[in-house]
């Protein structure tokens, strides 16, 4: 057992209590949705807890372990534009920058004149959350941009979509001279020190690779596509995503610039309702209901609606609940943290289940261990 210690949120968080509420809130959903297995990373004071649940695949019963590998789904997308920050911190692009800069085939067309900053809030002009299935290459993908034209003006409409980040990545590696998945693999999991996170799983890990599994209980695991490594292709364990939280909360020690590439991810540019769009990730001022946070992750946000830009930007704050959803077929998942209380909780199912189910239970599992 973890001894207890004073903590920032001013709760003493040993491990058998933190297990507790943990338990309360996650075994509920498990046997509401029959998902096959869950494993729960939660940060307080200053220490981590890991807590698993259920199987890695129904067929072998081979239980989950802090060493079972999940698809994050688009929980992806949150290390894409830590990338992207990271190489405007290292001088080699501007988020300010337009797409022609680095696609040069795309000057004098709509998407060259698309700000880097509006790929990575979603505000680019509007973009299918899928791209077409028809497009299957390189050639097809730069064909299919190039074509585009955009359905409002950039900044003024949030639409969520996959096409977006993924050309933002894929503009990322240019402008470091890389292969995306090698830039990510080798560069920025690294610099992290994440040694589970992939988007390529390596043949010694694949019998720690999770058996997903979508709503209906057939199997499923994500197929790789056009951009998929750049939009919803990370696949890690509870114990390398709290460690990503911890650095998302300043509490690790790690190179200047990567600290400043991710604390510049949490800068405020668009506000829509009671969420305020950072680059990615979606942050609230709190302390919060739990009704705003689940109006901000509901079906309702996939759709197009109007944003207010923040003039200026919001620089990054303590005092707000920072989240993320990220689901593929077979998986559903969930990151949030609160800077201010240094708490953060990370659940990861391979099942699809619906985000209202994991927002609240990470509400209720944060605020019971929080002073608020």
């Amino acid at each position: 057992m973890l001894s207890a210690c004073a903590s920032a949120s001013g709760f003493a968080a040993d491990e058998t209590t933190v297990k507790a509420v943990t338990d309360a809130a996650i075994k509920p959903i498990m046997e509401k949705y029959a998902i096959p297995g869950i494993a729960v990373a939660i940060t307080a004071d200053g220490r981590d807890h890991i807590f698993t649940y259920g199987v890695e695949s129904k067929d072998t019963g081979k239980p989950v372990a802090p060493t079972t590998l999940f698809e994050l789904g688009s929980i992806s997308k949150t290390f894409t534009v830590t990338l992207a920050s990271y190489a405007q911190a290292r001088g080699q692009l501007s988020l300010s920058d337009k797409v022609g800069k680095y696609l040069p085939g795309m000057t004098g067309k709509p998407f060259g004149d698309v700000a880097l900053m509006h790929l990575a809030t979603h505000t680019a002009g509007g973009f299918p959350l899928q791209l077409p299935d028809e497009v299957k290459t390189e050639k097809q993908l730069l064909g299919y941009f190039e074509a585009w034209r955009p359905s409002y003006a950039a900044g003024t409409q949030r639409s969520y979509a996959n096409p977006s980040i993924g050309m933002l990545g894929y503009i990322v590696a240019k402008s470091m001279h890389g292969d995306f998945t090698g830039l990510m693999e080798g560069k920025l999991f690294a610099a992290l020190g994440l040694k589970s996170t992939y988007i390529d799983v390596p043949k010694a890990r694949q019998a720690d690779y999770a058996q997903g599994y979508k709503r209906s209980g057939e199997p499923a695991r994500m197929t790789p596509a056009v951009l998929s490594a750049e939009a919803y292709g990370v696949k890690s364990t509870a114990g390398d995503m709290i460690r990503f939280v911890g650095a998302n909360m300043g509490m690790l020690k790690l190179d200047e610039k990567l600290q400043r590439a991710i604390a510049d991810t949490h800068i405020g540019y668009f506000k829509a309702g009671a969420m305020t769009q950072d680059l990615i990730w979606e942050q609230y001022a709190y302390p919060l209901s739990l009704n705003d946070l689940l109006e901000g992750n509901s079906p309702a946000m996939l759709k197009t609606m109007p944003v207010s830009e923040l003039r200026p930007p919001m620089q990054p704050r303590d005092d707000v609940w920072i989240n993320k959803t990220g689901s593929t077929n077979g998986f559903g998942a969930y990151v949030a943290f609160i800077p201010r209380d240094r708490l953060g909780i990370v659940i990861l199912a391979n099942k699809n289940y619906p985000n209202e189910d994991r927002v609240a239970a990470a509400y209720q599992i944060l605020t019971a261990l929080s002073a608020d």
